[in-house]
């Protein structure tokens, strides 16, 4: 049995990237090993986010080998402050997205672990994609949004859509939850838009590994 830990530091590697990138928000954009995901002061508890213990539990054994960063959440919640801008500039927050499953990533492109994990999204969404779940990926560079539609089309990222906040709103509100320390950072929701869990750091989101768990969570 996979014994489980708390946000596992990535390798020296991946910190010493990160470390170069930049500082968003105040924060570093190195990883920090913390006891688990704790409980902001915006969340929303809900009948629904209740019942979706059963379904963290469920995914619990799922977060291993290449997603085994990934963190329960120790108590579901809705994200009622996270919002950020659609492809076609206009606000969205997580209601948007109600009936599916979302695999929620933050990444900037500064951020070279989060260039390199952006054609793995790709791929999951590829694959995975459909009206129960999507890979919902929100760039967080200051500016318009020119730097970011090239590197996606450098880079050959042609599933996902281009999320956008440049005032890295989303970010803070993340960090102020405990659930966001640097980039990449990710977050998984259900389907009626409750926390379930998250990571802080990179991952392999095209392994089986990564599909295993986005089954878990879908429900299929």
């Amino acid at each position: 049995m996979t014994t489980r830990k708390p946000l596992g530091l990535p390798s020296l590697k991946w910190i010493a990237m990160a470390a170069v990138a930049g500082v968003v928000a105040g924060a570093a954009a190195v990883y920090v090993k913390e006891t688990g995901i704790g409980n902001g002061g915006d969340e929303t508890v809900s009948v629904e986010c209740k019942l979706a213990k059963d379904r963290i539990a469920g995914i619990t054994p799922l977060m291993k080998g290449q997603v085994a960063a990934m963190v329960a959440a120790n108590e579901p919640r809705k994200l009622t402050a996270v919002s950020f801008n659609g492809p076609d500039g206009k606000p969205l927050t997580l209601d948007h997205f109600a009936g599916k499953t979302v695999l929620l990533n933050l990444w900037a492109t500064w951020c070279v672990p989060c260039r390199e994990e952006m054609p793995a999204l790709n791929a999951l969404e590829k694959e995975m994609g459909s009206d129960r779940f999507q890979v919902v990926p929100v760039n967080i560079d200051t500016g318009d949004d020119e730097k970011p539609r090239t590197f996606l089309a450098d880079t050959g990222v042609d599933a996902l859509q281009l999320y956008r906040d440049n005032t890295i709103s989303v970010f803070n509100s993340l960090k102020k939850e405990g659930l966001a320390f640097g980039l990449p950072v990710t977050l998984l929701i259900d389907d009626k838009g409750c926390l379930i869990s998250a990571m802080n750091g990179p991952a392999a989101w095209d392994s089986e590994d990564a599909k295993a768990l986005i089954k878990g969570a879908i429900g299929s």
